[in-house]
Order: C-alpha cells, then structure tokens, then sequence
C-alpha cells in the first residue's frame, strides 16, 4: 500500500465510522455562496434522484458502478451530459453520495466505478465504455438518454488524477475535468498513478483545479520544493495556456470536506472532515454546467480577475485564463 493510500484510507475509515451529522438547518453552515452564481449551484436543482447499481462488473477490474441521474429520465425529451467519477484510495460513491447525487439532480447523469484505486483513469474510462453500452440497449433506463458529445469527469484524491488521466487518455471523449485535492506527486508510487506533466502537455480538454486552505499535506496550493508536481499551483502552471483552467481553494476545507454527508459531525477533533460537502457545490458544479451544458452564465463567474469566483468569500488562491 502506498503513503497515500495508508494516508487516506485512515482518514476516511474515521469519516466513516466517527462522524455523527446534525441536519443542515441546525447547523451553522460553513464555506457558504455569496454570489448569484455559486448561490443558484449551491443549492439542489429541480430533479429527484435515483441511484442504481450495475448488475454485472462494468470495468476491467471486475468493479460494478454506480449510476446517479434524474428519476424522470424515461420522459425527459433530451439526452443528459455524462459525469464519469474518480473515487479516492480506499474509497467507493459511498463516500460522495451527497455531492454526486447533487450533480444528478442539476440533469446530470453520473456513473461511478466501485473501484478503489482509479489513479491511472483506465477504470474510468471503462465505466464510460458501460454506459455507451447502456445507451445503446432498449432494455436500459438511459437507452437514447445519454449526450456523448458532452462528457465530463471529476475525481478526489487519487481520483483527482484519475479524472484527469482518463480525459487525457479518452481521445476527446471527455472535455473537461474538475479536481478535488489533486494529491502532489511526493506521495505517489509508482510515479505514474499521480497525474504527470509529460500528461498534461496533451493540451485537450479543460480543467478546474479544486482544494482546501487545510490540506497542505496532500494536495497544498504552494511548492514546497523539488522538481515534482507538489502543488495545485505547480499542475495549474504546467497546464498548457491552450487550456481553459482554473483554481480555487475553499477556507479551512481539508483532504476530505467532499466527502460530508452534508457536514462533519460533532467529535471535534476525531472527525476527518473539517467543513463538510458545503463549499463544493457550488462553483464546481458551475463549472460543469458551463462545460457540459452551455451554461454562459455560470461561465463568466470564472472569467479571470473579475468574475464572481474571484469576490466568492468563501474561496482563495483563484487564478484562471478564462478571457
């Protein structure tokens, strides 16, 4: 097991097992949207959701997936972007329920490998290719339903690259990615399961870069020193200008707030989540809506210098290239 693994797999078998959630209204919520934008994202949209899960494997691993989406999908009179997600080290969609049945509920639909090590993206890629093959049978609840023109991921931790590695292995299949806590190459081993620079220079795609002002031992925002990528500001760097990018760090989020069920409980310092799923809502899903469903509003909060998410309070460390 690699550092980041034992790393990881500590903090969310804490998660998991310590964390004790008062309802969202009892709470005081932290990392909260101050503007329309990440206001309207923040909030759920207009579908329910359902879950389901493959009855077969649907990677190469022997994996099943996960499928949030809209539960009037049969009906709707339009095919849906697809969100293929990136678990973290030892971890599985059970982690990120809130946030990925949130996306469903903003029209997305979303698949999610069980894998439990998704660095290289190849299992990614293979929940892509199950639902392509969803698509294309009668018996499915997506047959004609999915928008393959419009293909996004996104990923946490080790699934940070995982995301990023299958949009760059997908030969234009998937056009953007948002990261979460993209961990720097110091912890990865082999080198290959973090995503690499020689990587980056493909230069297809965007990419939205997302961490936490608490996560400096993971994924910090600033170098601290050699050649690797240890930074979100060290990968924002090396990411071609070819390629609308941004980066934002929420106040006092740590390795794992996109993980809360919405919160993190009340055991203090026992818990592993400092924040909560709160922060996470809003712009990330802006973006993929911008991305993935022609959203032009949404898009200009990223626009560099002046749009929203740079006087967003509960955000720092923003830089993007979008004009």
């Amino acid at each position: 097991m690699t550092r980041l693994s034992r790393a990881i797999c500590t903090m969310l078998v804490s998660a998991t097992a310590l964390a004790a959630v008062l309802p969202a209204s009892a709470q005081s919520v932290p990392n909260a949207p101050t503007g329309p934008v990440e206001t309207q994202y923040y909030a759920n949209g207009s579908y329910a959701t359902t879950t389901t899960r493959s009855a077969a494997p649907c990677d190469s691993k022997g994996n099943q997936c996960d499928v949030f989406y809209p539960s009037n999908i049969a009906s709707l009179n339009a095919r849906l972007p697809l969100v293929v997600w990136a678990n973290g080290t030892g971890s599985t969609p059970d982690n990120y329920t809130n946030w990925l049945k949130h996306l469903a509920s903003w029209g997305f639909v979303v698949v999610a490998t069980r894998d439990q090590q998704t660095g290289y993206g190849n299992t990614v890629l293979d929940s892509l290719a199950y639902m392509r093959a969803e698509e294309a049978s009668p018996s499915s609840p997506f047959y004609h339903r999915i928008d393959f023109a419009h293909v996004g991921a996104a990923g946490h931790s080790q699934g940070a690259s995982g995301a990023a590695n299958a949009m760059f292995h997908s030969n234009g299949a998937i056009t953007t990615t948002v990261t979460f806590e993209l961990p720097n190459q110091n912890w990865c081993n082999p080198a290959d399961n973090c995503l690499l620079t020689p990587t980056l220079t493909d230069g297809s795609g965007s990419i939205f870069y997302v961490s936490g002002t608490a996560d400096s031992l993971i994924a910090p925002d600033t170098q601290s020193g050699g050649t690797q990528l240890n930074s979100q500001t060290a990968y924002y760097n090396a990411t071609p200008g070819t390629m609308l990018k941004a980066k934002g760090l929420l106040k006092g989020a740590n390795h794992n707030d996109i993980t809360g069920t919405p919160g993190c409980g009340v055991l203090g310092f026992l818990k592993a989540c400092a924040n909560g799923v709160y922060g996470y809502m809003g712009f990330p899903t802006a973006w993929l809506a911008w991305q993935l469903k022609g959203d032009a509003v949404a898009g200009a909060a990223f626009k560099n210098g002046t749009g929203e998410f740079f006087t967003a309070n509960a955000w720092t460390g923003r830089v993007s290239n979008i004009p």
